[in-house]
């Protein structure tokens, strides 16, 4: 079997797999958040798991971008002009640069590395663009093969939400079948979860494609219990994923007691990665993959 289609040691399904260090978007901590330089540099770093979101463009071509919009904080506007500047897009209009109503080629004119980012002093600063997935996936492959080692998981977060559909991304089934399209056409489907706060494509991925890992994602203010949040959903996921302040013994216990993973985020702080490691969590995802090496 040739390395790029060897599956690493961990298993996305069966619990006691190898502990799953997962790079959030990336490393955001360290580069510009959901990059191709971003996702190889969470690589060198041995992440297991490359955590990224995915957004849809007005031609249909999955771009990896946390927001269905260019967000102030880390996007910029390339203007040419007797030499390259950068003009930052104002937070009061961010939502205007909608994604979902640009092509492709027109999302390449904006930069997402070289503002400095308010909130990850150590990100390293670099010009560059939000890519599309299909490229993404083509340059871990060519980074694994290159080393000769096993292509990585990738943990993709659907960015859909109710109020939005049909304004800033496709509505869950769409969105599915666009982004599996893209998953099946680059062979990765075995290396790939699904993940989302948004059930509704959850529970169409499930029943579409029965077979492709799905991690639920639970925000930090959500305080139903477990059972009523598997209930919710209506199926048993492959990775239940909260927000770490929520995790308790008795939730590990719960979800080992059913066959699930459980992976909090986002956890950057070296102590709290080793406390939680320590209950037994399986996985932990991460803005600083260089925290699981030190």
């Amino acid at each position: 079997m040739s390395s790029e289609v060897q599956k690493p040691p961990l298993a996305n399904g069966g619990l006691g797999a190898a502990f799953d260090k997962q790079g959030h978007r990336g490393c955001r901590g360290l580069m510009p958040e959901n990059t191709i330089p971003a996702m190889l540099h969470a690589l060198s770093l041995g992440v297991t798991t490359l955590e990224m979101d995915v957004a849809f463009t007005k031609d249909s071509v999955a771009i990896l971008s946390h927001e269905p919009f260019f967000n102030h904080e880390i996007s910029s506007v390339f203007v040419i002009n007797y030499g390259t500047r950068y003009e930052h897009i104002p937070e009061a209009k961010e939502k205007d640069y909608n994604i979902f109503k640009m092509t492709f080629a027109e999302t390449q004119q904006y930069d997402v590395g070289m503002k400095p980012h308010p909130r990850f002093p150590q990100q390293q600063k670099i010009a560059v663009t939000k890519p599309s997935l299909a490229a993404l996936f083509d340059s871990v492959r060519n980074y694994m093969m290159t080393r000769r080692r096993p292509l990585p998981y990738f943990n993709i977060e659907t960015k859909t939400q109710p109020a939005t559909d049909n304004i800033y991304h496709p509505a869950p089934e769409a969105f599915v079948d666009m982004l599996m399209k893209v998953i099946d056409e680059k062979q990765v489907r075995d290396f790939v979860t699904i993940q989302s706060f948004d059930i509704r494509t959850l529970q169409y991925l499930h029943k579409k494609y029965p077979t492709v890992s799905t991690a639920l994602l639970i925000e930090d203010y959500d305080k139903r219990t477990f059972p009523v949040q598997l209930k919710a959903l209506g199926f048993m996921p492959s990775i239940y994923s909260p927000h770490y302040s929520l995790v308790t013994a008795s939730v590990i216990k719960q979800c080992h007691e059913e066959k699930i993973k459980i992976i909090p985020w986002t956890v950057n702080d070296k102590k709290e990665i080793e406390r939680l490691k320590a209950m037994g969590v399986d996985g932990i995802i991460s803005d600083y993959p260089n925290l699981f090496n030190e």
